[in-house]
């Protein structure tokens, strides 16, 4: 007798459906992408405990065949592909043909479907394999309802491992999220024991999509993140991306869509990490909703049974691509004008959302270079005047034929005999107002306060501070260039044969981050130069990190973290220290500074700088108008 045989049709469909089928939300995924690719414009989605009772899922797409019922529930059955070449550039979310073949083994399945132009529809049953699909007439319009009861019936052991059904329907619900923020033409209803849960209608409008997006992942995300749309070279990068102070200590709120399909990529997520690196509090997640489009022969998204991973053909292009774009927005996140990455402002009506930032604002306005062997100290910190900080003097400001207010924009204060604002003017009732408006008082020698048009302005006086200090070095070290210093005794240090290869094949990418490496045998390396700045951060360790990173991601961002954090501790000694009594010339002047400041929201360690409280918000606390 043979040692080998061939596994019936049964239970291969359900070892497939332990690859497809891990728990109700698996379902919903797999029934919910069939609909869009049918072309969906309404789905109906109903549940009953968790889903392990019932999930039954209804559209308005093509529909299916007569002929074609019984074939959709055969393993390796589908419309999407026919060849070689279609399985090299998929553009469907669905492709491999086996989910309805898996779902209809471990569970009691009815299909019922109708195309456009048929009088009648009809409707096929299957029980776990048992017997044999029935086909039979049945009444429905135009498009597709699955019905799947009692999930894992005839697999006990299975079902063992589900969870309670409050857990199972919080998984479900979360692949639901998922599927609406990804297709915005369609509308979306879940029921869960016949109780509507979400409601939502086909979103064309941006104020619409807006709107969706506040319902599945809250308004507050929505009104504390900005819209990002970048189109280059074939890539685009679209979506709402997170405040750096909306960060969340879990990574709950991350959601990331490549051509339509939502997946987990470890390019994605280091470039991204990379992104928020410099505003991220330790320990903090990011929060966005973004959306990846490039051409489908570039992604291959065969790569796993649940299609939930993917792997770019050009993976350094890709991470690139992202981490500058992300990189960009976020830098040009700073006190201005409603505006988008990439776009014109663009505010529809009937939604109000969405956080307040300038886009394309050069980096440090002004900013005069930083010496860093001297850098003026007083016993408070940093030597902090008006001339130091806005760069200009209290002369160089006009005044109107009165002498007591300011002529434009940022030019707003008046002669003052003290830190407490003695002698300030009034907000100009015409002209420009700075988003950060004009400094009126300092709080404790910690808060400036100041007003603008939406009324008053709270600004941590140290944490806005360090935060101009370090991005003036940052510009100051990366106009110097990455300076090498040799080693008085080379360092040895042992590595893989795939990493000595690397770092011989291309020393011109460590001689930019300031390294001369020699390959000294098949597995050894010697180090010989190192940047200047960090001759004292241990060579070795730092040289593996570059090399891991360059060998799995193409790039390294090391040097830069490492000489960033160094720049951070200067800047945090360098800056104004709290209980210093400022000039309100110099509070304007910093105020001035953190408008043209990139990141200025943050401070080096991802601490909000300013907080706006609106005259709505301020009559609220005394209870005005009630």
């Amino acid at each position: 007798m043979s040692r080998i045989q061939l596994l019936d049709s049964r239970l291969a469909n359900q070892i497939a459906a332990g690859e497809v089928v891990e728990r109700p939300a698996s379902v919903v995924k797999e029934l919910l992408e069939n609909a869009l690719d049918a072309g969906a414009r309404q789905l109906n989605l109903d549940v009953e405990q968790g889903g392990v009772k019932l999930i039954r899922v209804r559209d308005d797409g093509a529909g299916i065949e007569k002929s074609d019922l019984p074939l959709a529930l055969s393993r390796h059955a589908t419309s999407k592909i026919s060849s070689l070449e279609d399985l090299e550039a998929i553009g469907s979310l669905g492709f491999r043909g086996e989910a309805l073949a898996a779902i209809s083994s471990v569970s009691r399945l009815t299909m019922t479907s109708a195309t456009a132009g048929n009088a009648e529809a009809w409707q096929v049953q299957v029980e776990g394999r048992d017997m044999a699909p029935v086909l039979q007439p049945a009444a429905h319009p135009q498009g597709t309802t699955v019905e799947m009861r009692d999930l894992f019936f005839n697999t006990p052991a299975r079902r063992r491992f589900l969870r309670k059904e409050k857990t199972e329907f919080g998984h479900l619900e979360e692949v639901f999220r998922r599927i609406a923020l990804s297709e915005f033409d369609t509308g979306f209803r879940l029921t869960h024991n016949q109780k509507v849960i979400h409601q939502l209608p086909a979103a064309a409008t941006e104020a619409q999509r807006a709107q969706r997006v506040a319902r599945l992942c809250g308004s507050a995300f929505v009104d504390q993140s900005i819209r990002v749309d970048i189109e280059r070279a074939g890539l685009r990068l679209h979506g709402w991306l997170g405040l750096p102070t909306f960060s969340r200590s879990q990574a709950d709120l991350q959601y990331f869509f490549v051509n339509g399909r939502v997946i987990r990529d470890k390019v994605v997520s280091h470039a991204v990490r990379q992104a928020y690196r410099d505003v991220l509090y330790h320990g903090r997640h990011p929060a966005y909703v973004l959306f990846f489009e490039l051409d489908p022969a570039q992604v291959d998204v065969n790569v796993h049974p649940t299609k939930h991973e993917v792997r770019f053909r050009e993976q350094r292009m890709v991470h690139d691509f992202l981490f500058r774009t992300l990189h960009r927005a976020i830098a040009d996140m700073r006190p201005g004008q409603a505006a988008e990455i990439g776009g014109e402002a663009e505010h529809a009506a009937g939604y109000e959302g969405g956080a307040e930032y300038v886009a394309g604002a050069s980096s440090v306005v002004g900013a005069p270079g930083v010496n860093f062997s001297a850098m003026p100290q007083t016993q408070d910190g940093l030597q902090l005047d008006a001339p130091t900080i806005a760069g200009v003097s209290e002369s160089s400001f006009s005044r109107d034929q009165s002498g007591d207010r300011p002529v434009g924009g940022y030019a707003s204060f008046a002669p003052s005999g003290g830190a407490y604002g003695a002698g300030v003017a009034p907000m100009p009732e015409s002209g420009d107002v700075p988003p950060l408006g004009f400094a009126i008082a300092q709080l404790h020698g910690i808060f400036i306060l100041s007003e603008n048009r939406e009324g008053l302005v709270l600004v941590d006086m140290h944490a806005a501070h360090e935060r101009i200090t370090y991005e003036r070095l940052k510009v100051s070290w990366d106009s110097d260039k990455v300076r090498s210093q040799p080693l008085l005794v080379p360092h040895s240090m042992a590595v893989s044969t795939r990493e000595a290869d690397f770092a011989e094949q291309q020393p011109e990418v460590f001689e930019k981050l300031g390294f001369r490496l020699d390959r000294a045998g098949p597995e050894s390396l010697i180090v010989r130069e190192v940047p200047a700045l960090l001759r004292d951060a241990g060579a070795e360790s730092l040289v593996r990190d570059v090399l891991s990173d360059l060998v799995a991601h193409g790039s390294s961002d090391r040097i830069e973290a490492v000489l960033h954090e160094l720049l951070s501790t200067m800047a945090c000694h360098g800056s104004v220290r709290a209980n210093r009594r400022l000039t309100i010339p110099e509070m304007n002047g910093l105020l001035r500074d953190m408008e043209a400041t990139e990141r200025s929201g943050q401070c080096n360690h991802g601490r909000p700088t300013w907080t706006q409280m609106t005259l709505k918000e301020l009559d609220k606390l005394f209870l005005r108008g009630r």
